[in-house]
């Protein structure tokens, strides 16, 4: 066994690199142990050819989102604007339909939706960010789910269908499978210390969580990140086992072993639990872990010479309330301007129905959506490519995981308790842009803090 380290980070996202940059800037030793051969986590990119890329995996940020965009700008890595110039397409029951602005053209939903975001912010705003067990409501917010408070609060289907179509890409689900505590919890941290969050800055684009790309893509930010951190970094090396005593703690891969004075778990709370024990994590922990599951989330892309869409009037965007396989669509043309490409969530309820389904028979279905909104030119890609995170054995699902009713209330003080020396980061280990790229950084950053102040 090598000599003990000060610390042992498991896993090489951004919360993983980003504590141990925190570390390693205050003179401690440090090992980030990755499963993967490769960093990023969460964000992946595919090479397009040509020194071009694009993402297969979470790349959008925008404003209040500021320790992303600040690692970013520290590693020398641009942002650009997401394409929004033209209209959106908003397709349901067969028809297609351009508009302009954030909000479908939908006259028998949009009086629900409006009332239903309006009072979504009201609700959030009561929320306690640190402790939301101990919000005023939350026996009551977390005993339903986010769906059936919809309903309650609703005339027509349209709100909640809406609804869906966000939480397909953000939850990698819909408002059934959340709480209603958990989901006004995860707006409630759209924003930052100076601005309460707000639904309307969850899905939107100008002024909102889809504002923005990274010039290079987001895997960029962490491929940067290890190569400051050079042999720290050590990849293909899964964590199996983590050992403690009072006073040190073991981490066990297949092949190798360090000892540490504190370890920074910065993995999915799903595989966190998955790790052997010694001594058991706290039976509340685990069960809170356990219950964390990802959402089922595929990003499915289309490659073409050009982006022909836009010499129509068209953004690119896409929103699908019903019978596609995906939930919205995005122009994903790297900002060179070239090649073309058009991207879809294909989440939840639609990752039900087709993921299982053969690859040619989804193909054609994606590409007929994309037609659906840019015209008959997206049948004929020069390339198509899928990315489905619940194949990631690393990962399990995406984008992000949520808590059921009664989760929160029953287990939510345990999501960030130390255990002994062991602290935890990821994306869900925030309260400001949970499950985001931007929350991710920030719990590393606080674990990494704890560990400071734990001292030796």
């Amino acid at each position: 066994m090598a000599a003990k380290l000060d610390v042992v980070v498991v896993g090489a996202g951004l919360a993983g690199l980003t504590a141990a940059r925190t570390l390693t800037a205050a003179g401690r030793s440090v090992v980030v142990v990755e499963a993967r051969d490769r960093v990023g986590g969460r964000t992946l990119n595919h090479d397009l050819g040509d020194g071009q890329v694009v993402e297969a995996g979470g790349q959008f940020v925008g404003p209040t989102q500021n320790h992303i965009l600040k690692l970013a700008g520290d590693l020398g890595i641009d942002t650009v604007a997401a394409n929004t110039v033209g209209d959106s397409v908003y397709v349901h029951a067969g028809r297609s339909r351009r508009f302009s602005g954030e909000i479908p053209p939908d006259l028998l939903a949009l009086p629900d939706l409006a009332l239903t975001m309006r009072r979504i912010n009201q609700l959030a705003a009561q929320v306690r960010l640190d402790a939301p067990w101990k919000s005023p409501d939350a026996a009551k917010w977390d005993s339903m789910t986010f769906e059936s408070w919809i309903r309650r609060n609703t005339v027509t289907t349209g709100g909640i269908d809406l609804v869906n179509v966000f939480l397909g890409s953000a939850y990698g689900g819909g408002a059934q499978d959340a709480s209603l505590l958990f989901s006004l919890h995860y707006i409630a941290g759209m924003g930052d210390e100076d601005n309460p969050g707000t639904i309307e800055r969850g899905i939107g684009n100008e002024g909102g969580a889809q504002e923005s790309r990274f010039v290079g893509g987001s895997q960029l930010v962490s491929i940067r990140a290890a190569e400051q951190l050079d042999d720290r970094v050590v990849l293909g090396s899964a964590v199996r086992a983590i050992e403690q005593d009072a006073t040190s703690l073991t981490v066990r891969t297949d092949d190798r072993s360090w000892a540490a004075s504190h370890v920074i778990v910065a993995v999915p709370p799903a595989l966190a639990a998955r790790i052997a024990w010694n001594p058991l994590l706290p039976a509340q922990q685990d069960a809170l872990f356990s219950r964390l599951t990802f959402g089922t989330l595929m990003k499915c892309e289309a490659v073409y010479d050009e982006p022909f869409w836009r010499q129509d009037g068209l953004s690119g965007q896409g929103v699908f309330r019903s019978g596609s396989p995906l939930c919205s669509m995005h122009d994903n043309t790297p900002p060179s301007g070239g090649p073309g490409v058009l991207m879809g969530f294909l989440g939840g309820a639609q990752w039900r129905r087709w993921a299982h389904r053969p690859p040619r028979e989804r193909r054609a279905a994606v590409l007929r959506s994309f037609a659906e909104v840019a015209g008959r030119n997206a049948l004929r890609p020069t390339d198509y490519f899928e990315q489905d995170w619940t194949t990631e054995e690393f990962t399990r699902g995406g984008p992000t995981a949520v808590a059921a009713p009664g989760t929160v209330t029953g287990f939510g003080e345990w999501r960030d308790r130390p255990f002994g020396r062991v602290h935890w980061a990821g994306a869900e280990h925030s309260d400001y842009w949970n499950g985001y790229m931007d929350g991710a950084v920030r719990s590393g950053k606080d674990a990494a803090n704890a560990v400071l102040e734990q001292g030796d």
